[in-house]
């Protein structure tokens, strides 16, 4: 089994992308760690904040990943069905993404999350992408 990439990294300047792509590839082949999740089901999921901010459908961008290419060729294939963010838009979707669960509508679950995992008193987990990085041995930023 194996984890998917950092929520850092970026995909032409936009953070997330990779690593939903990375979910994707990795189930498709059976080698995803158990507990990921996945799609769209959940409108607070960051696959669905990403793929409505692209303004493309989750099945098909799936689809799409696992005909192959690059995560910039698919990208680059969002823009086309989607809409193409200007920088602006991408420094605010990846401030929100980066800070999620920081004194916003995020942090009573993220709390509740750590808590399961019993690191209530981590105060170096303070977003999300914090929590991703925690739970797959690196350390926060």
């Amino acid at each position: 089994m194996q984890t998917p990439c950092s929520d850092y990294r970026e995909t032409k300047g936009l953070i997330y992308f990779a690593r939903m792509l990375d979910k994707i590839r990795l189930n498709a082949q059976g080698r995803l760690a158990p507990g990921y999740f996945l799609g769209v089901e959940d409108p607070t999921f960051f696959d669905a904040r990403c793929t409505r901010f692209l303004g493309v459908d989750y099945d098909e961008l799936a689809a799409r990943t696992l005909q192959g290419g690059s995560d910039e060729e698919i990208l680059a294939w969002c823009f086309s069905r989607g809409k193409t963010p200007g920088q602006e838009e991408i420094e605010i979707w990846n401030a929100f993404i980066s800070k999620r669960g920081w004194r916003d509508g995020g942090s009573a679950d993220l709390q509740a999350a750590k808590e399961r995992l019993g690191w209530a008193d981590r105060g170096d987990i303070q977003t999300w992408v914090d929590l991703h990085d925690a739970e797959e041995g690196r350390a926060p930023r």
